[in-house]
Parts: C-alpha cells; structure tokens; sequence
C-alpha cells in the first residue's frame, strides 16, 4: 500500500470518530496511564491490516509500541493473538474502533479471496476483483485480494478502457465503440469489452479488441465460445458468479474469473481487543 495515501486516510477516519475529543477516555484516564490491547482472532480466517495497526497507532501517538504476532496472508485460528500494543490508555481507546472496523473488513476480504482461489488451484484460471469497492476504502480492499491470493482488476476508470453495454449501446456497436476509443489512447492502454451473445463475441474479435469479459454467461457457453478466441486475446468472465461455481468456471479454461463479492458483500472476520490495565482485564467489542 502507498504510506503516504493509507495516514491521509487513516488521519480522516480518526478525525471522524474521534472529532474533538473523545469523551470518553480523555476523562476516565489520565495522559500518563499505560495499558496493553491485545488483538486476538474469534473466527478462523486470513490476517491483513498490519500496517494498519502500526501506522494507525502511531498517527495518535509516538508512545505505542506495536508487537505483531500475525502478518498479512497469515492463517488465523480462532482464539490466536494477532498484536499487543501497549502505550497511553487514551490513545489506545482512541484508535481501537476504528482500526479493529479496518482489520475486520481487510480480513474477511483477504478470507473470502484465498476461498474462491484455493478453488481454481488445478487449473490456469486466475481470480480477480472488481471496481465494487466501498468509496474511500478502495486501497485497503484491493490490498487485501492480494493479500488473499488473488489480483486486482483495473483500479479505476483511468488505468483501462473497459467497454460495457451502456457504452456500446452509447456508440452504436462494438465495431464503433472500439474503433473510436482506439484513435484517442496511446499503444501502452488495453481495450477490454463485455459481450453477452456469440454475434457480439464474433465482432469483438474482428474490431481487434484485447480483453473479452463474457458477461453473465454459464460455463457451458463459455466452454463453446472460447475456440472462437485467439490466443492473444485475454479472457475473462464475471457476473453473479457464486463460490461454488468457481470450480466449473475454471473448467472451461477462461483466463480469469472477476468476482465483485470479494469486496461488495463480504462478511467482516470477527477480531476483538483484551484491554490489560493494572492487572485487570476486559473484553473491548
């Protein structure tokens, strides 16, 4: 991840959670108090957010001292302890939720991804995400499909010409959409374009495109388009595709499988924070 992108957003998400103060903490312990967070994991799963826990931490204070025990790609069980940070109770507290929304998400991305990738372990059919990222949080999502084993679509709308219905529909054809957008980029930009029938796939051969994404189609048309594909076009299906169909897409020998469930609809892994603070202890949810 870029360091100087992930403190600019960690500093907004700090500032919107802690604002001018926290009520809280500020109150209950003086500055001087030190105390201990250890993150520990509830639910097996795939770690991802360290430099989450250092960067962030040390954004709010230069007295914490960070331990990680886990790091990113690391398999979790539960009850396994991923991180002690000791430092002023006050800045622990103030940190904590935010950080602990962060790793959650990141983990359960980086869980999610290594399940759809360990299916596809027999074949040449590689996994990768989509531009359905929560705004603001684009980064962190797609580091953590890394992180998980898989790889990242285009980032953005500026990184790739990737032509959908809408576009075509736009256009007139795929012959004139491709056409067009061809004379207007540089030799280094790939086309990519969604196609829906075999007439459609048949055009998009002609018109020289780079990447075909066969759109909402089952393996079984797939299977029967994909002679059809020069070698030097990339392949590429996406649309509703669930985990266990992954193993039947792979089958067919498309080039890459694109999955917006990784980062649109993922279920959070649960990671929680034991405080330690003169000898007693309690849970922090």
């Amino acid at each position: 991840m870029n360091q100087l992108k992930l403190e600019s957003m960690l500093k907004r998400f700090f500032i919107e959670d802690i604002g001018d103060g926290d009520l809280s903490g500020e109150r209950l312990f003086p500055k001087n108090t030190i105390g201990i967070f250890s993150f520990y994991a509830k639910e097996a799963g795939i770690f991802c957010g360290e430099d989450i826990i250092t960067t962030g931490f040390s954004l709010l204070s230069n007295a914490v001292k960070c331990n990680l025990l886990k790091h990113d790609g690391d398999s979790l069980n539960k009850g396994d302890l991923i991180a002690e940070i000791e430092g002023p109770m006050q800045t622990l507290l103030a940190g904590e939720r935010v950080i602990l929304n962060l790793l959650q998400r990141m983990s359960g991305i980086a869980t999610a991804t290594r399940q759809a990738v360990n299916q596809t372990i027999h074949s040449t059919t590689r996994i990768c995400d989509t531009r359905k990222t929560t705004p603001g949080l684009r980064m962190l999502e797609k580091y953590a499909v890394r992180i998980g084993g898989a790889f990242n679509h285009r980032n953005g709308l500026y990184d790739c010409v990737m032509l959908k219905d809408n576009h075509i529909a736009f256009a007139g054809s795929i012959t004139s959409a491709i056409n067009t957008v061809r004379s207007q980029i540089g030799h280094t930009i790939k086309i990519e374009i969604e196609i829906e029938t075999k007439d459609q796939l048949i055009e998009a051969i002609e018109a020289g495109v780079d990447i075909i994404m066969f759109d909402n189609r089952t393996p079984e048309e797939i299977k029967e388009w994909l002679p059809l594909v020069p070698q030097h076009i990339t392949t590429e299906v996406s649309g509703g595709i669930q985990y266990n169909q992954i193993k039947d897409y792979a089958a067919t020998g498309v080039d890459w499988i694109s999955l917006g469930a990784l980062t649109h609809s993922v279920k959070a892994l649960d990671i929680s924070a034991l405080v330690q603070w003169k000898g007693a202890t309690q849970n922090a949810h």
